[in-house]
């Protein structure tokens, strides 16, 4: 997201001597993507980033598949995920391939006993249920229902839930997460036309700086393992930093639909986009107008994408027996459409009041073992009338 945003105190000038009030200089780190060449901010540290005193182990957190090569659609029902105290081992992978992994999550307690960092993949967490603080190195940002959190690689967080009952719904891309380029001008400005714009983006405030020494635990994920990695002084140090590359949130609620008179293809829902996959936002919003309209989308063929849905709130128009917190999986290959008598119900209805979060992937998705334990079993037989 090409916005620029500061925080803190910093140098007037890059890469020159910035001194400590009490003597001594701050430690500038580039934090930037595609080498030299992507989004990147400076940040200034009391201590050295780069004090590692002990790797204590490495594991594998690569997720167990169930089906490879799949071609049956899926339904997943997500709220049957039992919660665990502990951030990351509430995780679990649901559909992966080599650019993403969607999963679920279900924390009951804070994240505060030691900090994480993904080294291989962007995130973005959707907040189902729940409500706390994305805490950072970069700066803290406030979350609630319906929030989107971008977390760019490499990022060092924490997440305090003011919750015991959460519910995440999460994409780790290992592609970086923009928005649609056909919102944007040619500097990256959101154009009017754009269903969102920058005021609606929440920015890190509230940045903390820790001066301390001593054992802190990170767990850095990198190729499918888990290594833990003690850091001699505390993550959290930076005095201040400026530039583009830095987490952020954006609540599902600001998302401004764009409608017509006839139904309008799953694009206009776009929301976010990688080189990999694209993501959509399903909102409250008017039906087509055409009085002829008809408002349940029209049966359309998986040739290039599998398509993921995950449903939020109210009543989906093109599905039977969706509740919140299901997950349907429709996988490149046949044709999928509304469920059976969808359509016919839908004429001269004038509004919906649906939220979901669609994920469409440019290659297949597998199916984890974590997946098959809540499948329904039954929903691709679902169109048979």
């Amino acid at each position: 997201m090409p916005l620029y945003h500061k925080l803190g105190i910093f140098p007037q000038k890059r890469h020159t001597q910035f001194e400590k009030p009490n003597g001594g200089l701050y430690y500038e780190q580039l934090f930037g993507t595609e080498g030299f060449h992507g989004h990147s901010s400076l940040l200034y540290h009391v201590h050295r980033p780069t004090q590692v005193k002990e790797i204590l182990k490495s594991y594998s957190v690569e997720p167990k598949i169930a089906i490879g090569k799949n071609i049956k659609s899926l339904l997943l029902k997500g709220f049957e995920l039992k919660p665990e105290d502990d951030f990351l081992d509430s995780r679990k992978a649901m559909l992966v391939n080599n650019d993403c992994t969607i999963g679920l999550a279900a924390p009951r307690q804070s994240l505060r006993n030691y900090f994480y960092k993904n080294a291989d993949a962007d995130e973005m967490i959707f907040i189902h249920k729940g409500k706390g603080k994305l805490r950072t190195m970069m700066g803290n940002i406030p979350f609630e229902y319906g929030d989107y959190l971008i977390i760019p690689r490499g990022m060092i967080y924490q997440i305090d839930f003011e919750t015991s009952e959460n519910r995440l719904f999460y994409v780790e891309s290992f592609a970086p997460f923009y928005t649609p380029k056909r919102y944007k001008n040619e500097s990256g400005q959101h154009l009017e036309h754009s269903p969102f714009c920058e005021r609606d983006f929440i920015l890190p405030n509230e940045l903390e700086t820790h001066d301390e020494k001593g054992d802190f635990l990170i767990k850095i994920k990198k190729e499918g393992m888990m290594h833990e990695v003690v850091y001699a002084t505390h993550p959290f140090d930076v005095v201040g930093w400026d530039g583009y590359n830095f987490p952020y949130g954006f609540s599902i609620h600001n998302f401004e639909p764009i409608t017509g008179r006839v139904h309008q293809p799953p694009p206009v829902h776009q929301t976010f986009e990688t080189a990999t996959f694209v993501v959509c936002s399903f909102v409250p919003r008017l039906y087509d107008y055409h009085p002829k309209s008809i408002p349940a989308p029209y049966n359309h063929s998986n040739i290039d994408s599998d398509e993921v849905l995950y449903y939020v709130d109210g009543d989906f128009m093109s599905r039977n027996n969706i509740e919140q917190g299901h997950i349907t999986l429709h996988p490149k290959g046949i044709p999928h459409g509304p469920a059976p008598g969808a359509m016919e119900r839908s004429i001269g209805h004038t509004e919906t009041h649906e939220l979901a979060v669609m994920v469409d992937t440019f290659r297949p998705l597998m199916v984890t073992e974590e997946a098959m334990g809540i499948d329904d079993g039954q929903y691709y037989k679902s169109w048979v009338e």
